[in-house]
């Protein structure tokens, strides 16, 4: 698809943009509980209309087994969203490299900091703690094993809370680090919840500096739930290290 912008965005009523700009083009994908076939089809067209959208075009429709359909679908929306009045909340940090954070741990502190991290409860996805945790990383954003200053232990996947506090305590880690991919019927919520009340009933939760990421993780949703912060989809390792490190900075100052 060619694309040509004609114009500059109006951020007060922003719109997607698909071929050209304010055109309000987007692609939907979804699942009805009905076997394939021109109602099918016609249903999804109507479904999309009553969202308030128009244009609706089916791209793709694909049975799913017996009883189910899947579509692929373009529309247009015809609201904008002012972009100007967005404030979300964010952790406080400053943005690093990774050989900017090395420095500044070994400048400040004169060692190497602990830092341990896990899928706690019965969420069994690494994806997101490898790309922070591991050597390789993600995206070209190399993990935290491969700084010099900083020792990373990944405990992997349904980590217990209680094990992962435990072992926190017995390595004298400096940030606990926890991911959270499952979402359904927010079990997160009450693994996070759980975690943070453990730390607190070993009177032990400022000790740590304890952050949190998944792809429907907030730094608001963190800090209301005890974490110090969160992070979501886009965060890198040198993210969550350079705010653990300024934390760490921020807490020695207060103290």
């Amino acid at each position: 698809m060619t694309t040509t912008m004609t114009k500059e965005p109006n951020l007060k009523n922003m719109r997607p943009y698909g071929d050209t700009m304010e055109d309000g083009k987007i692609q939907l994908s979804f699942t009805l509980p009905v076997p394939a076939g021109p109602e099918a089809h016609e249903a999804a067209k109507r479904l999309v209309l009553q969202m308030g959208m128009q244009d609706p075009s089916v791209v793709s429709m694909q049975g799913v087994g017996a009883t189910m359909s899947f579509f692929v679908m373009y529309a247009s929306v015809t609201r904008g969203v002012d972009f100007t009045s967005i404030h979300v909340p964010k952790s406080d940090y400053e943005e690093m490299d990774m050989e900017a954070i090395d420095a500044l741990i070994e400048r400040e502190f004169g060692r190497k900091l602990t830092i341990i991290g896990a899928c706690t409860g019965t969420d069994a996805h690494t994806v997101g703690i490898d790309a922070i945790m591991n050597m390789k990383g993600y995206n070209s954003h190399y993990g935290l094993e491969r700084y010099k200053m900083i020792d990373a232990l990944n405990m992997g996947a349904q980590v217990p809370n209680e094990v992962l506090v435990a072992k926190a305590i017995e390595l004298n880690a400096d940030a606990i680090l926890v991911s959270q991919v499952v979402t359904q019927k927010n079990l997160h919520i009450m693994t996070l919840t759980n975690l943070v009340e453990i730390l607190e009933a070993e009177g032990v939760r400022n000790r740590f500096v304890v952050s949190v990421g998944g792809p429907r993780i907030t730094h608001d949703l963190a800090t209301e739930l005890g974490f110090d912060a969160g992070f979501g989809v886009g965060s890198y390792a040198e993210d969550v290290a350079a705010f653990v490190v300024q934390e760490l900075m921020r807490r020695r100052t207060v103290v």
